[in-house]
């Protein structure tokens, strides 16, 4: 798998090289947003890792130009910043998940697997209404017709719930196939991501079943 690691850092930056290149993974390091979007072009990464403190442009605003540029490539983020608000800005920008510095090493491969894992695509891969049509497998949801963008975290979610249509998804269930876990952090980041989703495809899309979790179409 191919991982941009872009960080200032460079002790940092060959430590998490090091430590990725031992699950396999073919690493190149960026050490600025200039640097990284030329790379980018050059790699075409499967995930990127990036530190929130770059010279010049910010791993913030890095992050979303990306997005805006409609690049869906899942995004882990570090920060030596631990606030909630600081992962709700995160997440806000379009990165997938978060990981605040000092970090372990065993997480950080862990995380980067994750969001590099191919999932296989459910049965049901199209939601389609009147105003809303979500393809999973061509990964293109369109709203009155125009193309809304979204990030991979979000569209590991919104698999979840167009295979699931016409039954209660619990949020157990999208923790541990999304996230690998239930901890506080990631129970966080669904709750975001949720709200992202509705903003995007609107509050019909996803509802809430209020004490069982979440259901999508007929149910």
């Amino acid at each position: 798998m191919r991982v941009l690691v872009i960080e200032d850092n460079l002790e940092t930056r060959e430590l998490v090289a090091r430590a990725l290149a031992r699950d396999g993974q073919e690493v190149t390091g960026a050490a600025d947003a200039d640097e990284a979007l030329a790379v980018i072009d050059q790699v075409d990464p499967e995930v990127i890792v990036l530190d929130l403190g770059l010279p010049g442009t910010s791993g913030l605003a890095l992050c979303e130009a990306l997005r805006r540029r409609g690049h869906e490539t899942p995004l882990l983020v570090l920060t030596a910043q631990g606030a909630v608000s600081c992962r709700v800005a995160c997440l806000d920008a379009g990165a997938d998940d978060f990981l605040a510095k000092p970090f372990a090493i065993a997480e950080l491969r862990a995380r980067v697997r994750a969001l590099g894992r191919r999932r296989a695509l459910p049965k049901v891969t199209v939601y389609k209404t009147a105003e809303l049509v979500v393809d999973v497998t061509a990964r293109r949801a369109t709203r009155h017709d125009s193309v809304v963008p979204l990030t991979a975290r979000e569209w590991s979610v919104i698999e979840r719930f167009v295979a699931a249509r016409g039954r209660v998804v619990t949020r157990g269930e999208i923790l541990e196939a999304v996230w690998g876990d239930d901890s506080e952090a990631a129970s966080a980041s669904l709750d975001v991501i949720i709200a992202r989703i509705r903003r995007k495809l609107g509050e019909g899309f996803v509802r809430t079943a209020r004490g069982a979790g979440y259901i999508v179409g007929d149910g």
